[in-house]
């Protein structure tokens, strides 16, 4: 087993992907806690479509519950567009989110290792926030890579190292898990600092942004929301979020409680 949760196959095809409501409260938490920042979403469809032509054909490769996806349906309106994600779970949230938006789409269960589609089939390609759960993201990069067409594009984004470190101090301060400060980053193989160097192993990077996001937790209750989902702490006593923020309420000074993230896209395409 994997020190960090993210590198874990066990945990990424079990517990964190089984279904996507773990998923989706952690989105909605940190949506709710943000004070500054663009919409991550946005920002990728932005980049696409600086260079992606009319009626293009997108992946957009570990869709998770599908946000990017309903974005790039409704902005560039693609010819062909293909939710690509190893979970199952996530893949049929995506789905049904994309009908109900009346979308257009296809849906693959596949892991980015070894996409089960042709060379050059795409204009563009989508990885967003997910690369982090390989060891090796280069080799995710280069199957990306091959399914583009020459001059096709890739957006990749990912997260700093630090990010919400912030909440690893409030953690231990707590007495939630001693070891939450040393902690590996759930972002250690493919970060801030290294999405250049992995993109440019099988991509031409265009542009790298970076772009710092700050959330503040209002309460308690707002907190344990968030820390109930996040793999990141072996919290003891393992408890739901209202016994979580029962606790926090006696360990923590008061509230508000802010933490900052870097999220970085990388705007690449292939020789």
């Amino acid at each position: 087993m994997s020190a960090n949760p993210f590198l874990d196959p066990d945990l990424v095809r079990g517990d964190l992907y089984r279904s996507s409501g773990r998923l989706a409260e952690r989105t909605r938490t940190l949506h709710e806690a943000k004070i500054a920042g663009r919409d991550a979403a946005e920002v990728i469809v932005d980049l696409v479509a600086q260079r992606t032509p009319p009626r293009a054909v997108v992946l957009d490769i570990g869709c998770g519950r599908g946000t990017t996806t309903l974005r790039i349906s409704d902005r560039l309106r693609p010819r062909r567009l293909i939710a690509v994600d190893a979970s199952a779970a996530l893949l049929a949230t995506a789905r049904t989110r994309l009908a109900e938006a009346s979308g257009t789409g296809a849906a693959v269960c596949a892991d980015f290792h070894h996409l089960p589609l042709p060379d050059a089939l795409a204009d563009a390609a989508v990885a967003a926030f997910c690369l982090y759960h390989t060891p090796t993201p280069a080799a995710a990069v280069a199957e990306i890579a091959r399914c583009l067409r020459p001059g096709g594009v890739a957006v990749l984004a990912t997260k700093s190292l630090d990010s919400y470190t912030e909440l690893d101090q409030l953690v231990q301060t707590a007495d939630l898990d001693p070891d939450a400060t040393r902690r590996p980053s759930l972002y250690e193989r493919f970060h801030s600092r290294n999405l250049l160097d992995v993109t440019a192993t099988h991509l031409t990077v265009l542009d790298v942004l970076h772009e710092e996001q700050v959330f503040q937790f209002a309460d308690v209750t707002h907190l344990a929301r968030y820390l109930a989902t996040t793999p990141k702490y072996r919290i003891r006593p393992a408890c739901g979020p209202a016994e979580l923020a029962a606790i926090l309420r006696k360990r923590l000074p008061a509230p508000p409680y802010l933490t900052r993230s870097t999220v970085s896209y990388a705007l690449a395409a292939r020789p």
